[in-house]
């Protein structure tokens, strides 16, 4: 499989493999094995962590749930993982604007540019069916290329139960993510 294949089906789908939006992390991991553990997103609080199957980047919020996905591209080489995308899991990176359109217009994957994330050296475009977001990099002088790609969050909030330190007793927390 070839990397714009891979993004191509992460546009139309929402998904890759056993990550989408609102995933279960068990159900993740049990697939993908345990991920590089980037860290906390906040000072304050343990979760939302940021996790990495290697240019594959997911939030997890603190009820356990994929909250947000984006593949790094802006690297020498994209990784991914093997057990989803096949081979190696290592493809080149440097994807101009005109490739990634086209391989979106071949899937018959419906796409619009999107405004607010275009402006300076950047350009952005949406693919209609799930909403990813394609964000370039205008280097001086030359065609643009491809940054990130960004699958939406699915805007839950999240109502888990916490223990307390007093013992067995727990509450109700909202998590607005």
């Amino acid at each position: 499989m070839e990397i714009l294949d891979v993004l191509t089906n992460m546009a139309k789908s929402g998904r890759l493999g056993p990550v989408f939006s609102g995933a279960e992390w068990s159900d993740v991991t049990a697939a993908l094995g345990e991920p590089w553990d980037i860290g906390t997103m906040s000072r304050n609080r343990e979760w939302p962590r940021l996790f990495a199957y290697g240019d594959l980047e997911l939030s997890v919020c603190r009820c356990r749930k994929v909250s947000l996905i984006c593949v790094q591209t802006w690297r020498d080489v994209v990784e991914l993982p093997p057990s989803v995308v096949g081979g190696t899991g290592t493809f080149p990176a440097g994807l101009k604007h005109a490739d990634v359109v086209s391989a979106l217009d071949t899937a018959g994957c419906s796409w619009e540019p999107y405004p607010p994330l275009t402006f300076g050296d950047q350009c952005s475009l949406v693919a209609i069916p799930t909403g990813a977001n394609f964000t370039f990099e205008i280097p001086d002088g030359e065609e643009p290329v491809l940054n990130v790609l960004g699958l939406p969050g699915d805007g839950h909030d999240c109502n888990v139960k916490r223990r307390q330190n007093s013992g067995s007793d727990t509450t109700s927390v909202k998590w607005p993510l």
